[in-house]
Order: C-alpha cells, then structure tokens, then sequence
C-alpha cells in the first residue's frame, strides 16, 4: 500500500476519522469501564464504529487502542493483555478499512510523568514497543502517536514504534493556545519543538489532536509550518470547546461550522485532516465533501 506521505506529496489532502469515545459510550461503554477490552469483548460494537468512519469517506481509521499501553490496561487488570488487546485492535480496524485504506494504530499517553520519577524512560519504551508491535501485527500499517503533551514520553512512543516496526509513524501533541495566542502543551512544548524532536525521533508526519476546536487548529497548524515547511501535517480538531451541559460535557460544534473551516486549514497547511472529541461520522462526511473538490482540481 502507498504511503500517507507519498499520497501528500503527490498533493492529495486526505481525510482522517472522528471521536471513538463518545460512540462507545453510545453503544454502551460505561463510566469507568476500559474501552480497549472492547476489542476483546464486543468486536462487532467496535467494528460498527471503525465502518461508520468509513462509510462517511475516511481515508484512514484509527484503532481502539489509544490507552491499550501496559500502564493504563494495568489499571483494569489487564496489563497481561496488552497484545491481545492491540493486535484485535488493529484486526477490527483492518476489517472496516479493507486493502485500500489506511489503519492508524492508536498509541496515547501512560499517564506516568518521567520527570517525576513516576517512570524510567526504559519503561516508557518498553511499554510502547509492545503497543506497536501488536497493532502492526493487527493490520496496523501506520502509527499515530496522540494526544502527547511531555516532548520526551512522546519521543520515546516514535523511537519504539521506528526502532520495531515498519509502519508509518504520525506524532502529535495537544496544545493550549496562551493569552499572547502562541501554543503550549501542558508542560510547556510549543509546536516548534515538537516539530524538530519528533522528526529527529522518526516521525514523518506531524500534527495536533484533542484541545482545539478548528479555529485555533488554524493557529497551530500555521506555527507548525514556520517550524517546518514540507514535512506532512495531520490534524484531528475537537467540535469546538468543551461545554458541560445537563451533568456532561458535550461538543457544539456542528458538522458544516467545522467543515467551513476547512478551507482555511488547508491554507495554513494542513494536509490531513480528522476529528477528535465531539466529532461524529456527519463532520467527517461534511470535512470529506470540502476535501472532494481539491483533489478534484
């Protein structure tokens, strides 16, 4: 199968999916309960998810994996399972995608801080080299490691994943846009940064997710490229920000507010583009629409 990256600088912008969680939930997922040991006990429900994003014009799905690592599944006592886990994860995934679309093994944070000593960077690599050999046993032929915010835990998730798999590796961070409208992770990265390291690392395509609806992933997306003016971007923009209504926290982004935003996405540089929290298979068929007419031209 060709390359995300080769297909980007053959000039296609390409479309990614949306949210996962909140279409468990729908499905049944319950507070509390761990949604990777879905993979294991309801595949059709997971299933049902991967092939709705297809179905909706994805180009690329991800898999039911993002805290499959042996930190977070140990919290369920599941850390025995860590590749049972990815590897039916990526299977399902596979499944919906079939031979002509990409799967994006999810790889998230451990929660564990290594700055405070919560964890050696040993253990960090250890962990995600696990995660991704699984998932690219599954069918995984891409990577994506997400939602990061610490430059060094989200270095050792691309070393592991360069240094023991073939797949393609997407690194993204989440970023928090600061009162002189610059960008910052929680600790401190700004896109910059993050822009050097992760290349240096081993990933070859670079990103955001989560933290942003698509007006600030604008602003993102353009200091990523001051940073860097030709290596692949992805971003994966929440339904706007988070609004806790009736005892939840919901998204109120609709699907055509995000997709009129599109335009100015692409025009700061972004070439894939997906959805993350709040987002549903009608703002990736909206998103998929607009992303129609350029690769039409």
């Amino acid at each position: 199968m060709e390359k995300i990256s080769a297909k980007i600088k053959e000039g296609k912008i390409l479309v990614s999916d949306g949210a996962w969680g909140t279409l468990l939930q729908q499905m049944g997922l319950k507070p509390g309960e761990c949604p990777e040991n879905w993979n294991l006990q309801y595949p059709e429900r997971v299933l049902k998810v991967a092939q709705s994003y297809i179905d909706a014009g994805s180009d690329m799905i991800e898999t039911n994996s993002f805290g499959g690592n042996a930190f977070k599944l140990s919290l369920f006592g599941l850390d025995d399972k860590v590749h049972e886990i990815n590897e039916a994860a990526a299977r399902i995934s596979r499944q919906a995608a079939g031979d002509d679309k990409h799967v994006l093994g999810s790889i998230g944070p451990t929660g564990k801080i290594l700055m405070m000593g919560d964890v050696t960077g040993e253990q960090l690599y250890d962990a995600f080299k696990d995660q991704a050999k699984a998932l690219e046993a599954g069918g995984a032929n891409t990577l994506v490691v997400e939602t990061m915010t610490d430059i060094e835990e989200a270095r050792a998730a691309v070393q592991a994943c360069n240094d023991n798999t073939s797949c393609e590796i997407i690194s993204t961070m989440t970023f928090d846009k600061s009162p002189d409208g610059s960008f910052y992770t929680m600790m401190g990265v700004s896109p910059g940064d993050m822009v050097s390291a992760m290349v240096d690392a081993g990933a070859g395509i670079i990103g955001a997710n989560c933290g942003n609806g698509m007006g600030n992933m604008i602003g993102v997306a353009r200091e990523i490229r001051m940073a860097n003016a030709d290596i692949p971007m992805l971003i994966h923009a929440n339904a706007g920000a988070p609004v806790y209504k009736d005892g939840e926290t919901v998204f109120l982004e609709t699907p055509e507010q995000m997709a009129g935003l599109v335009d100015l996405l692409i025009s700061a540089g972004a070439n894939i583009i997906g959805g993350c929290c709040g987002t549903t298979p009608d703002h990736i068929k909206q998103i998929a629409e607009i992303v129609a007419k350029y690769n039409a031209k």
